[in-house]
């Protein structure tokens, strides 16, 4: 029987119903300060009798990211909370059935942040920075409070982490040893390792952060990935998947949706849903934002795939117990969304801080288990393009037109001094591009070629005069040994490859290319070394600061015409944009 799609509202009254601000919702027998009345909710994992919380002050940078580290422009100056002054970090339960709190660990000053409760609910994993030092590490203790542990160590950040079915973790941290783009403070991309903190591992070659990775009940894991690869450094940061290897990284949702922190997803026990913070415009200091419902079934983009749950007022870290009841935190509570707009209070902190992070304290199945697919001494991953006409926005681009692929890396930044681009261009890209050189396209439009591992690259469609035809505004990376396929240039999601029986691709019929680079260029075009000479040779003549026939004030028309500039036709630009 075909399931009946739900009609949903699309997300563009957000931004209205932040505006209502509404911090009440339904007090669910509770009293405006203290603890609920006894309370019992039902999830598809079992009756939640315990929520796990955690406690800890609000760090001072607007920006949802910037709560690790410090400042590159002044070391003294720290992204955490308070800028290095003590915590009110604890980890916390709250028993739902007497509303007592009892303390699973006191950080004394430190700060706690991000626990998951294991697949046996008899221990948790969480982020710890004792008082007085500068990094949070990864520990787990036993939920009686015995037994704590430090897994991971070094200057370092590692946070957010998540247990994986084979008894390896996930985690994001700094180890990356890059900076943002666009800030001045640090990056976190994801990483894994054994339950000892043994086997560190990158897993990720964003130049941007990742943030909250989660498993899926197929084994994938679904985490935030912020980029801007030629495109606003503001705008984009939405729902990826990838296996806990690293490979097959693909969108889940959002990549074509502008201004929201798509934060803290995690799937929705006994269907294909997954709740989301949607954290309005470049994201919200803790990742406060709208408690969203997001289904696969519509693809990728579409606005009707997400649905709010609840209207007005802010919310974070939503925990799904079923499609209608999910944990959230608040300001200073514990709150329960009913998926029908409704908001319960479950319980109020009495003291300083906010309350983070609520989990159930209920066991819950492993998810699947992915077996790695990576090939360690490898030095590279091959891509398979089946058809690079295939896509959105070729109109007037014929079979024939596109010969080659241009192989672009998107480095990251060592340092940054500034919020803006000043430093890599003036008013234009944030950043530095490497051109690794180009691979053919087959008459049929199919591509097989060979990339560095682990390495952040996109890719730009050329013409016969090595002109620009479509340019990718995204990234792929691909893991060592790795094959990855892709239908064609910027084809929708929901599409498959439209080959015919018995056909095969005609890039498959040899061994992947190898990128060529371009002979006598430098693969990473300087300004002061590479362009202003050619401007000194060509330009400067006639156009110099000390010319003025091209006149003033607009609309002063010149006292003498210009000097004509005569070049020698230059050799086609690598990436050249068609107008």
């Amino acid at each position: 029987m075909k399931r009946r799609r739900r009609s949903w509202t699309g997300l563009r009254w957000i931004v209205a119903c932040l505006v209502l601000g509404n911090e009440g919702g339904t007090a669910w027998g509770a009293t405006a300060a203290g603890p609920l009345l006894p309370a019992r909710l039902e999830g598809v994992w079992g009756t939640v009798r315990e929520v796990l919380f955690c406690t800890r002050l609000r760090y001072d940078d607007p920006h949802w990211y910037a709560n690790i580290g410090y400042y590159c422009d002044d070391e003294t100056r720290k992204a955490y909370t308070g800028n290095g002054q003590p915590d009110v970090g604890r980890l916390l339960k709250l028993n739902l059935e007497t509303g007592g709190v009892s303390t699973v660990f006191d950080a004394r000053g430190g700060s706690i942040r991000d626990p998951q409760v294991h697949y046996d609910a008899r221990k948790v994993l969480f982020s710890y920075r004792p008082a007085g030092t500068d990094h949070y590490h990864l520990y787990e203790i036993a939920l009686d409070g015995t037994g704590l542990r430090q897994i991971t160590d070094g200057p370092f950040d590692d946070y957010e982490p998540a247990y994986l079915p084979d008894g390896d973790i996930v985690f994001v941290s700094t180890r990356c040893q890059r900076w943002v783009n666009c800030w001045m403070t640090q990056v976190g991309v994801m990483y894994r390792c054994d339950a000892n903190g043994g086997g560190i591992e990158a897993i990720s070659a964003n130049t941007e952060h990742d943030n909250t990775p989660w498993l899926l009940p197929d084994g994938r894991l679904l985490y935030t990935r912020w980029e801007y690869v030629d495109r606003s450094q503001v705008e984009y940061h939405h729902l990826w998947t990838m296996n806990p290897d690293g490979t097959g990284q693909a969108v889940y949702y959002g990549n074509q949706r502008s201004h929201i922190v798509m934060i803290d997803a995690k799937p929705v026990p006994g269907t294909d849903l997954v709740v989301a913070c949607f954290s309005p415009g470049h994201g919200v200091n803790e990742h406060d934002g709208i408690a969203t419902l997001v289904t696969p079934e519509c693809g990728p983009d579409a606005p009707a795939s997400a649905r709010p749950l609840h209207r007005g007022g802010l919310v974070r870290d939503p925990f799904p117990l079923s499609s209608t009841s999910f944990l959230a935190a608040r300001g200073n509570q514990v709150v329960h969304l009913d998926g029908a707009g409704n908001v319960a209070v479950l319980y109020t902190l009495d003291g300083p801080g906010g309350v983070h992070e609520p989990r159930p304290i209920l066991a819950r199945p492993r998810e699947r288990l992915i077996p790695s697919r990576t090939h360690p001494r490898s030095a590279t991953g091959t891509f398979v393009l089946a058809d690079v006409y295939a896509g959105r926005n070729l109109s007037g681009v014929k079979p024939g037109d596109i010969r080659k692929l241009l192989v672009l890396e998107s480095l990251p930044k060592p340092v940054n001094f500034s919020g803006g681009p000043d430093l890599t261009s003036w008013l234009g890209t944030f950043t530095l591009e490497r051109v690794l050189g180009t691979v053919p396209v087959e008459p049929d439009g199919s591509a097989c070629f060979e990339v560095p591992a682990g390495r952040q690259v996109f890719f730009v469609a050329l013409d016969e005069q090595d002109l620009s035809v479509k340019r990718m505004q995204s990234f792929a990376s691909l893991m060592p040994g790795e094959t990855q396929g892709c239908v064609g240039c910027h084809e929708p999601r929901t599409q498959t490859p439209a080959l015919s029986k018995g056909t095969r691709l005609l890039a498959l019929e040899r061994p992947p290319s190898r990128i060529e680079p371009f002979a006598e260029h430098p693969d990473v075009l300087d300004f002061g070394r590479d362009i202003q000479p050619i401007l000194d040779r060509h330009c400067v003549r006639c156009h110099g600061y000390e010319r003025h026939e091209g006149g003033g004030a607009p609309g002063r028309r010149p006292r003498t015409a210009l000097v004509p500039c005569v070049l020698q036709p230059p050799r086609p630009s690598p990436g050249g944009r068609r107008s």
